[in-house]
């Protein structure tokens, strides 16, 4: 069963689903509670996010910066990073290319 389309937990008091990528463009809708963290981690693709609302702190190679809603964050491919919720949030995520290790799962 693919995930696309379908909300599931991503980590405590995460939650997102993926939706129908294009060649080489994909999309994801995230939503935090308030507290909740996005581990820090890093990935090859290039990432946009979109603060859609709320309010979060974002750590990208070691630099802090807050994202509220209307504003956007490039995180480049293989930066180290991470978020933390200061209130409920929701972003859009834009990942190129494909990130096939979330595309993947539930084949």
């Amino acid at each position: 069963m693919s995930v696309q389309n379908q909300w599931e937990a991503a980590e405590s008091g995460v939650t997102r689903r993926i939706f129908q990528p294009g060649e080489s463009l994909m999309l994801m809708e995230v939503h935090f509670e308030a507290g909740a963290e996005g581990a820090v981690h890093s990935h090859d693709q290039e990432q946009l996010t979109y603060c859609l609302e709320g309010q979060l702190e974002f750590t990208v190679d070691g630099v802090k910066t807050i994202l509220t809603a209307g504003e956007t964050l490039v995180i480049p491919s293989r930066a180290l990073h991470g978020c933390r919720a200061l209130r409920p949030s929701k972003l859009l995520d834009a990942f190129t290319p494909l990130r096939m290790d979330l595309l993947s799962r539930g084949e």
